[in-house]
């Protein structure tokens, strides 16, 4: 089978830093190449996937400056990729919500895989696609989305062979992602000042989140026992991870799932999350980690830790492998038996 991905033209596929959809993508390429299938990725031509690459515009754009011109660049790539994937595609599967618009004119099966968290408007606009088979990324993200039938769920999944399992001393805590108030850096700062150890901070600092970064985070890295150590690529996660006494993921948001809490595992650092989110479908606690009432639990959980790093990264490798998140797919993209007729679109409503 041939199935074309469709990603956000922004950011290569898999993303040098910061891009979880990238990831994602990269991933499910990688999956269904092992299982015998045809990838073909669209994205910029900057981008390195499994399996072919396609792609309108050769340079990656991050971060975006301009809410206008991205919008337009986003359907401008859309609109070209629907156009062109089905000549010789037999699924389309779309992971940014503009494309959805394009897929009136489309015959193939059309899959969606929901990145973002539940807001009305965007549910509203998945509603006017009915034929679309909708993809969430975790049960909590499902249980949102209670208008979208037939709403399938398909975890993430990674390629362990990427992550190594750190064998060092494992001295410090650490937390990545966005430097943002519902990413919980301040949070994780918290923590590790509770539990007397030191933490050491990856990630993005977004412009809109510059006054967070300079009024909150920023006062109170030292450089020695609060550590920011910038955006990392693979190579850094890897020796971040890997050296880790556990990750700390203590989010103030219903996050759809969070990449890193797996990459984390597949590095042998237990993961500390609050109980929001996916994160109680991640986490399993006492295997791969404790979910954590608050910060007073997770700095304890941290100081008297004791998951052994091999059946963390164990864990990872049985319940978030990049052939098993495939397999999910497959099962959409080619539901067993013949595919019933999609239901017909209704007419928009008079004026």
């Amino acid at each position: 089978m041939r199935i074309a991905l469709i990603a956000p033209p922004f950011i290569p596929v898999p993303p040098p830093r910061y891009g979880g959809t990238e990831l994602f993508i990269a991933n499910l390429a990688s999956g269904l190449r092992r299982l015998g299938h045809q990838p073909v990725v669209y994205a910029n031509g900057e981008s390195r996937p499994a399996g072919e690459l396609r792609y309108w515009f050769p340079r990656m754009e991050w971060p975006i400056h301009e809410d206008l011109h991205a919008s337009l660049k986003d359907l401008a790539h859309c609109s070209w990729a629907c156009r062109d994937a089905p000549a010789d595609c037999d699924v389309i599967h779309l992971n940014n919500a503009p494309g959805l618009a394009f897929t009136r004119f489309l015959e193939q099966p059309v899959v969606y895989t929901l990145h973002h968290p539940y807001t009305p408007p965007l549910s509203r606009f998945y509603d006017h696609f009915p034929r679309v088979r909708y993809v969430a990324i975790s049960r909590a993200q499902a249980a949102r989305e209670k208008g979208l039938n037939g709403l399938t769920v398909v975890h993430h999944g990674l390629d362990a062979e990427q992550y190594r399992l750190g064998t060092g001393r494992r001295s410090y805590l650490c937390t990545m992602g966005r430097i943002s108030p519902i990413k919980g850096t301040h949070q994780a700062i918290a923590v590790a000042k509770r539990a007397g150890i030191p933490l050491k901070i990856a990630g993005e600092i977004q412009p809109i989140f510059q006054e967070y970064w300079e009024t909150r985070i920023r006062p109170q890295v030292d450089g020695r026992f609060i550590e920011y150590v910038g955006e990392v690529g693979l190579k850094e996660k890897n020796e971040l991870l890997g050296g880790a006494r556990a990750f700390l993921f203590p989010i103030d948001w219903e996050e759809p799932f969070g990449l890193v809490m797996i990459e984390a595992m597949a590095c042998g650092a237990p993961v500390l999350a609050f109980h929001r989110g996916s994160a109680p479908e991640v986490v399993r606690n006492g295997e791969s980690g404790w979910i954590c009432a608050g910060v007073e639990e997770m700095a304890a959980r941290a100081a008297e830790l004791a998951i052994n790093p091999c059946r963390c990264r164990a864990y990872c490798q049985r319940h978030f492998g990049v052939e098993e998140m495939a397999r999910g797919y497959l099962r959409v993209y080619q539901p067993e038996g013949e595919v019933a007729p999609a239901a017909a679109e209704p007419a928009p409503a008079a004026a």
